[in-house]
Parts: C-alpha cells; structure tokens; sequence
C-alpha cells in the first residue's frame, strides 16, 4: 500500500482521499517514513513542517464529515527553502539566515494550502538559491535518487530529489535561469515555468533581479503541474509583476480546435547538445506528430545573433551583487562558494548593460516572429544528463564548456518571460532520465500543458522510479 502511495501523482492522491480509499493521516505519515527510510541517502530534506500530522487528521475529519474540500486536499507538498512557510524553517542555503522563521506564508505556499494542501518540509537548494548544484555550508549537497555520485541540480534540487525518491508528490520550486527545469531534468520528474508574473513571487528569497525570478510547480505527472497552476496563478496586489488573470484551464484531454503546429530545434543557439539529448528530442517531435500535430525542425535566428546566456550574464550581475553584498555584510565567515564568486565578478559596464537590454529585446522579437507561425517548441532542457558532484567543465560533443553551459536552453525563457514545462522522454546510456522542454507564447501555458500531456501518453519512460 506504501508503494501506492508514494509514487502516486497528487491529482490520483486527491481522488483517493476524496473517495475514501486512503486517509491523509495514512498518506502524510507513508511519506514521512519515506523520508525517514531514504533522505540519510538524498539529503533532499532540510526540514520537516510542524503539524502535518495534525494538518492531515484535520483534513480527514472534513472528508468524513462531507465538507466541501479543496483539489489538493489531504495532499502532501513540499516547499524549497529559499520560499516562506509560516512557522516553519526558511534559511535559504546559509547558516547567515540559521533559525530564521517567517511568520507569513509566502503567497504561493498560501495558494497551495488553500487549495487543501498540507506542507510537509522544506527542501535543500544552493546558498541563496544561486547555483545549478544544491549544496551549502548549512545543510550540506543533495545526491540525485538515480545515482547518488551525481547531482540533482540546482537551485531546486532538493525539491527535484525528494519528488524523484518518492518522499513528496508535489513541491515548489524557484527559477532564474535554470532552477526548476534544470533539476527536473536531472531527477526525471516534471516542472513548470509559467510565464514571468503569472504567479507571484511574493515571500521568495532572492527578490533580485525580479524580472527573470519565477516560482513554480514541480511534480510527478503534466496534470499535476495543471492542477497546482490552476491553483497558483493570478495577481495577489503585492507582486507589481503578478497582473495577469488567475483564470486557468489547461484542456487536458481535449482535442485542439485545430492541428497544432509545432517546430523543435536542438542547435544553434543553445551551444553545444550531447547527441543521446538531440537524439531524444528529435524523438519527442517524431512522437507528437505521430499523435496529427504537424511538427518539424526550425531555427530560430535570434538565438544565433545573441546568445541569450552571455545576454544573461551581463545584465544579472548588476542586480544580484547589491543584494549579496547587503545579505553577507558582517558575516564574511559564513559566505559559500557562490556569494564569494558572485560579489568578485567584475560589474558590466553601462554601455555593455545597455547592449545587452537591447539584445534581450531581441531575443523577444525572435520568438514573437517564431510564435507567429507555430504554438510550440521542443528544445533540450540540458545539453547532457545529470552530471558528477562539483564538475566544473564538461565536454559536450567535443566541445570543452563550462558549467555555465548547462543553462543555454533554458535561460533564454527567463529573459524572454516565455513559459517551459521540463518533462522526461529518454534514458542515457546509463540509465539517467533526458527531459525534453516544451516552450510555449506569452500566457499560452494551457497550449503547452495540452502537447506536454499528448506526449507524456506516449513516452517510453513514463512510471519509472529510482531504486533506493
């Protein structure tokens, strides 16, 4: 019955509960043992949320009283650390914030409650949630559930990790660059980047540079990322970003009311792809037009004149210093690895700055002209599977990069605000998950929900789970 259970999706969890079929005091105490049993392996877990158990005999008294209840009821979720739980622990990756407890909800979190879920832990993530491994001086590295001498990613990995091993069925991420996507790819689960200001990003640490920050979903199936969107989307008056309307229908299931047009692409403009990624990606768009979506390779030229990674890194810079140089001050000691590389890094200049705003806006219009003409756009979401612990440079179909690389594919969407969902569709020879992503318009996440459920139907890896 605990297998059931904890490599359920929430949405099949959320109709076990409502029908009776299991309780939530059963389902929050199956993953607690999850943890109990595994995390000593992951280190996905930073904390546990006083009250989950109380939280779910709450909840069981209202499913046997005949209440009304949420979609997510009697439903366990994790939160990454760097998001506020009221009560409950929020260091965000340093021993600089140790102890600290918010007394509000962060108003994802409070969305996620509201709609009947029961926070269960915070999850590990990179000191400030600044790298694409999740590791700190506070709560030292995640291991990945696949292979534990390789990495879960960052800066959601703890969250990715816990979701993969079977210790949460659903969780919250945060995303600057690469951080839900990268993570999931690396663990095998999914994840959502909605476009930037759907979902308010309101009692989440950093707050700079807002205009690339997201918060999102991270799950086990597409129609648990469709459920918690539907429940997470919409302006909360706090967040200036947070305009766009909270209604959500995602459509799973339904056919479109016209052949869907989607393009894929693997290079130029990510930089270099390992071939076992392009060759998945290539399969992902031969399997959705075998579904009657008219699908073909593309190219978009914008990423080819301005490589959205170095339009990235000149313009982030200069927002992210002055708020680790305001966390850090007095406390030199308790710096990691990041903040002391992050504060060293020189300033851009006001003339590159200014380029690289005008490039950004480039890069918008690329993929405005590009959705002129399809709905979506299936790219890698890394260039090679999850990687050892603390390697710095890769090779990647005999090209020498840097660890940076690993977010070329999905950091052009956080300077664009375009929405990408992260969904496994192959195995590396090794056994490791390969996700694809699908990108879809501005506010078009119900188009690229409905591809990313089609494909899921037909994926070759779908229900796997690591052996611990």
């Amino acid at each position: 019955m605990s297998e059931n259970i904890i490599f359920s999706d929430a949405v099949r969890l959320a109709e076990r509960i409502r029908t009776r079929e299991v309780s939530p005091v059963e389902v929050v105490k199956a993953y607690l043992e999850r943890i109990e049993t595994v995390d000593r392996k992951i280190n996905a877990i930073v904390a546990l949320a006083d009250g989950a158990i109380e939280g779910a005999r709450k909840a069981e008294a209202a499913i046997l009283a005949g209440d009304d209840v949420g979609p997510l009821h009697g439903v366990p979720f994790t939160v990454k650390d760097s998001i506020d739980t009221a009560g409950v622990l929020t260091q965000r990756g340093s021993p600089i914030f140790e102890g600290r407890i918010p007394e509000t909800d962060a108003t994802s979190v409070a969305r996620m409650k509201k709609a009947g879920g029961i926070l269960l832990a915070k999850t590990n993530l990179p000191e400030f949630s600044y790298w694409i491994e999740s590791d700190n001086l506070l709560s030292g590295r995640s291991n990945n559930p696949w292979d534990v001498t390789r990495t879960p990613g960052g800066s959601s990995g703890g969250e990715s990790a816990a979701i993969a091993a079977g210790m949460s069925p659903i969780g919250l991420g945060t995303d600057l660059a690469i951080s839900v996507r990268g993570p999931a790819a690396q663990t095998g689960i999914v994840s959502l980047k909605a476009t930037h200001g759907r979902v308010p990003m309101t009692g989440v640490y950093p707050r700079a540079p807002r205009r690339f920050w997201h918060v999102g979903p991270m799950a086990r199936s597409i129609r648990d990322l469709a459920l918690a969107f539907s429940q997470l989307a919409g302006p909360d008056g706090k967040d200036a970003f947070a305009t766009s309307a909270g209604q959500f229908d995602a459509g799973i299931g339904r056919q479109p009311y016209r052949q869907l047009r989607v393009g894929w692409l693997v290079e130029p403009g990510f930089g270099p792809i390992d071939p076992e990624v392009a060759r998945t990606v290539e399969e992902a768009a031969e399997a959705l037009k075998s579904l009657g979506l008219h699908v073909e390779p593309v190219r978009i030229p914008a990423l080819e004149t301005d490589f959205a990674l170095d339009v990235f890194n000149r313009l982030h810079v200069m927002e992210m210093k002055p708020e680790f140089a305001a966390a850090t001050a007095g406390h030199e000691d308790q710096m990691y690895k990041m903040s002391k590389t992050m504060l060293s890094l020189p300033d851009t200049s006001m003339k590159d700055f200014i380029a690289a705003e005008q490039a950004a806006e480039r890069l918008r219009d690329g993929y405005a002209e590009y959705f002129r003409s399809f709905d979506a756009l299936v790219t890698p979401v890394l260039p090679l599977p999850a990687h050892k612990h603390g390697q710095a440079e890769f090779v990647i179909n005999g090209q020498k990069v840097d660890a940076t690389y690993l977010q070329g594919a999905t950091v052009p969407l956080n300077i664009t605000g375009l929405p990408g969902i992260s969904m496994r569709f192959g195995s590396s020879q090794e056994g490791l998950p390969i996700n694809v992503q699908i990108v879809g318009s501005w506010l078009a996440e119900s188009t690229i929900l409905n591809v990313a459920s089609l494909l899921e139907s037909v994926s070759p890896v779908r229900g796997l789970n690591p052996d611990l």
